[in-house]
C-alpha cells in the first residue's frame, strides 16, 4: 500500500502544494507567495484581536 503525499492549500493563494522535502517554498507554492506573506508581516498586516477590557487594564485613562 502506498502512501498518499500530505497535500496542503497555500496560506497566500490557496494552491495545492505537496508536502515533502522537494517543496522549496512549503507550505507556499512559490517564493512569491512566500514573499508576499513576508511583506503583510513586515508591514505588520497581521496583529492579534484584542479584548478592548484587557487594553484598559494594561493602560488606564489618563486623567
Amino acid at each position: 500500500m502506498a502512501n498518499k503525499p500530505v497535500v496542503v492549500a497555500c496560506p497566500c493563494c490557496g494552491k495545492e502544494v505537496v508536502w515533502n522535502s522537494e517543496s522549496r517554498y512549503r507550505p507556499f507554492c512559490s517564493e512569491r507567495c512566500k514573499l508576499i506573506d513576508l511583506g503583510q508581516w513586515a508591514a505588520e498586516s497581521y496583529r492579534i484581536p484584542q479584548d478592548e477590557s484587557s487594553v484598559e487594564e494594561d493602560h488606564p485613562p489618563q486623567a
